[in-house]
């Protein structure tokens, strides 16, 4: 897929310090451009390389003058690095441009969907599921009896979406993950042997969500595990049965929520937290990676640690710890002066 610097320049409103018919495939970055590539320039610790990369194209900020000789052409807009992304969306877009059925592939009789729809080889569509326009569903998918996916939303290869479970508008579920299945129910009989909970509830996911790589998240034990509009979830994250994730809520991989927690909007939650059950997290709440969260937590809290403290006083205390050695002597050579002395 070829681009000239007119077309680029015609997406980004941008003004072209150059040739307006040099083309470009490929993306790179300006210390390792070669021919055809395009990339950008905002950082300005970056600005030697303008002089020295091979890149076709370079996107720049309309007050950069060049000091020297350049080869590249200039592309200039406004805000270089928001231009750049504008231009990495716009490209996913037409990548991404998919159409039509691919076979084999299987769609139940009683399934349904809009215009512009792509459905990949070896995908399968159950009984009753509801598609919106241009939906994307990749490869190797499954999407299980009435399942509804909205609008512009598209699932990568390998996922799995379990019967029931609810999609919104203008969603990515990438590769491996796992929408829907059972949550982890289990009750001891007389003997002492764990029998299964039906799960018998569904996953509801809003709008404008992101999900990562082999992230899972359970189906509710009655009602609904919910995730809300713009809540964007990293790779290898689990989320527990009747978990309700509030809006615009970001949450990095690997960590677990533990089940009928709710979690408010706009929180920041690190990498490798662990969360237990039937908790309530409060709006803009920050915990940082790797802590243990087993209490109630207000809005605006900042955590740390395991179990977790407040985060201030959790880096005053860590002066301390990684000292514990060097004062437990002073405190012993303090006891053996008082016991002299006495």
């Amino acid at each position: 897929m070829k681009f000239t610097a007119t077309q680029i320049a015609e997406i980004l409103d941008g003004k072209i310090v150059g040739n307006p018919e040099i083309e470009v495939s490929k993306l790179a970055k300006i210390e390792e451009g070669t021919a055809g590539t395009l990339t950008f320039l905002s950082n300005p610790k970056y600005t030697p390389y303008i002089y020295t990369t091979k890149s076709s194209i370079t996107i720049v900020n309309n007050d950069f003058q060049p000091e020297h000789d350049i080869s590249t052409t200039l592309i200039k807009v406004e805000d270089s690095y928001k231009a750049f992304s504008k231009l990495l969306h716009y490209y996913n877009q037409v990548k991404n441009n998919k159409l039509g059925i691919e076979s084999p592939s299987f769609k139940s009789d009683t399934a349904s969907h809009g215009t512009d729809v792509y459905l990949g080889a070896f995908s399968y569509l159950g009984n009753d599921v509801k598609l919106g326009n241009n939906v994307k569903i990749y490869p190797h998918v499954f999407v299980g009896d009435n399942v509804i996916i909205g609008d512009n939303t598209t699932i990568y290869s390998g996922v799995k979406i379990y019967s029931e479970t609810q999609i919104g508008n203008n969603c990515i579920i990438n590769s491996g993950a796992v929408i829907g299945a059972d949550g982890f129910g289990f009750t001891p009989n007389e003997n002492g042997e764990f029998q299964k909970v039906p799960q018998t509830g569904n996953v509801i996911i809003e709008d404008n969500v992101d999900i990562g790589s082999s992230t899972t998240i359970d189906r509710a034990t009655l009602g609904s595990t919910v995730i809300r509009k713009g809540v964007k979830l990293d790779n290898q994250i689990q989320i527990a049965h009747n978990v309700e994730i509030g809006e615009n809520t970001v949450i990095a991989a690997q960590t677990g929520i533990a089940g009928s927690t709710k979690i408010g909007k706009y929180c920041l939650i690190g990498g490798q937290v662990g969360i237990a059950g039937h908790l309530t997290i409060g709006d803009h709440v920050k915990v940082q990676a790797q802590t243990g969260v087993g209490h109630r937590v207000k809005d605006g809290e900042k955590l740390y640690g395991s179990p977790a403290i407040d985060y201030g006083n959790y880096v005053k205390s860590y002066v301390h710890f990684k000292n514990l050695p060097k004062i437990v002597k002073q405190l012993d050579d303090l006891e053996k002066k008082i016991k002299e002395n006495d």
